[in-house]
């Protein structure tokens, strides 16, 4: 056979090479994105116990936000904490706050903290923390919602902002999406 006809039988095939070429890199593209997104922009958890009661139950899915690094009270967290837990905990106060716990009640700066999400009553428990306590700079005080099992903030003391993997934005179960 000639050239000429080698040519024409392997040309009618070049559309479709070009078509999986193109194909190929929206793929490789699209997964590189997904990656990008999923390492800097958001995470996702699933949430182990009944510390978060009733905000959030066992089994619950949640998304939180990893682009936020200032956090205030009352903002759901995803953290890490010193022995390698992930943890999901509510920000009581920030730093510079002076927190104390007395009466089952959680005071920040002097005053009682109303917290409607708050099950159970919140004990000073033995550990870390001596109250008042002050939290430093770079730091925030966590509580669990179920405060009578949750280990949190009076077990293991305050949180470095690092330790924080992000804000919690959605939770996601069989009832539907719930937006934080």
């Amino acid at each position: 056979m000639s050239k000429k006809g080698d040519r024409r039988v392997l040309g009618q095939f070049d559309g479709l090479k070009l078509g999986w070429l193109r194909d190929s890199l929206f793929f490789v593209a699209a997964i590189v994105a997904c990656i990008i997104v999923f390492r800097f922009v958001i995470g996702f958890s699933v949430v182990s116990g009944a510390s978060m009661d009733p905000t959030l139950k066992d089994g619950d899915f949640v998304v939180y936000y990893r682009m936020t690094h200032t956090y205030k009270e009352g903002d759901i967290v995803s953290m890490r904490v010193p022995s390698g837990d992930f943890y999901i905990k509510r920000v009581m106060a920030t730093g510079g706050s002076s927190v104390d716990i007395y009466d089952g009640k959680v005071f920040v700066d002097g005053t009682e903290i109303a917290d409607e999400h708050a099950n159970g009553i919140t004990e000073e428990e033995t550990g870390a923390v001596i109250y008042p306590y002050k939290v430093r700079d770079g730091n925030v005080f966590v509580l669990g919602d179920n405060r009578m099992v949750s280990k949190d903030s009076r077990m293991f003391g305050e949180v470095n902002l690092r330790q924080i993997k992000g804000k919690v934005v959605l939770k996601i179960n069989r009832d539907g999406i719930t937006r934080f």
